[in-house]
């Protein structure tokens, strides 16, 4: 699966240093799909850097030309690296199905990230200013507060319902919808709309 906005314009895949300025993307990626009890084992930036060393060590493999391309494989191999860590924490065997719905759920997140970036009918000039803009609001998503960072990445990029984000966080709905409310404030205030 690519990205719809992203899925033509055409990238530099001469040079595997590419890889690391989607950093704050996978990054944010493997916020939203690692358990939390993980989290307390390993961190995100972790897995994450362990991805990319992949992606940068088997970069000649990489057969895409575009960045939505890039983008698929990079998830790939997140989502790969993450059912990798599920296993070893639960010391479950290797299951295929786990891994590709790992991938699915991956893809659903960037989809849902894309639909907070994107109007109604993106022009061409808007089509290549995407790639830079998946990258900055993962890193002004980043940037906020954790509280206002976690409500907005399992509301708005896992899709998950106020309730069941009020519950995953032991909060009210109410203090949900106020986390929300000024996280959202606060990124469009970062990105200038």
């Amino acid at each position: 699966m690519t990205d719809s906005l992203s899925s033509s314009r055409p990238i530099d895949v001469s040079d595997p240093a590419i890889v690391a300025q989607y950093e704050p993307y996978l990054r944010m990626l493997a916020r939203t799909r690692m358990r939390r009890a993980y989290q307390a084992k390993i961190g995100a930036s972790d897995m994450v850097q362990q991805a990319m060393m992949q992606a940068v060590q088997g970069f000649e493999g990489f057969r895409g030309s575009t960045e939505g391309e890039l983008l698929a494989w990079l998830r790939q191999i997140l989502a790969h690296h993450l059912c990798h860590l599920d296993r070893d924490l639960h010391r479950d065997k290797r299951d295929i199905r786990r891994e590709q719905s790992m991938e699915q759920k991956l893809a659903a997140s960037s989809m849902r990230l894309e639909g907070l970036l994107a109007g109604d009918a993106p022009t061409p000039s808007q089509n290549v200013a995407f790639g830079e803009s998946v990258i900055q609001i993962s890193q002004a998503i980043a940037q906020l507060p954790e509280a206002q960072a976690d409500a907005v990445r399992l509301h708005y990029l896992e899709g998950m319902k106020l309730s069941e984000v009020a519950a995953e966080l032991g909060k009210s709905t109410g203090a949900v919808a106020g986390l929300l409310h000024r996280g959202m404030k606060a990124l469009r205030k970062q990105l200038g709309e």
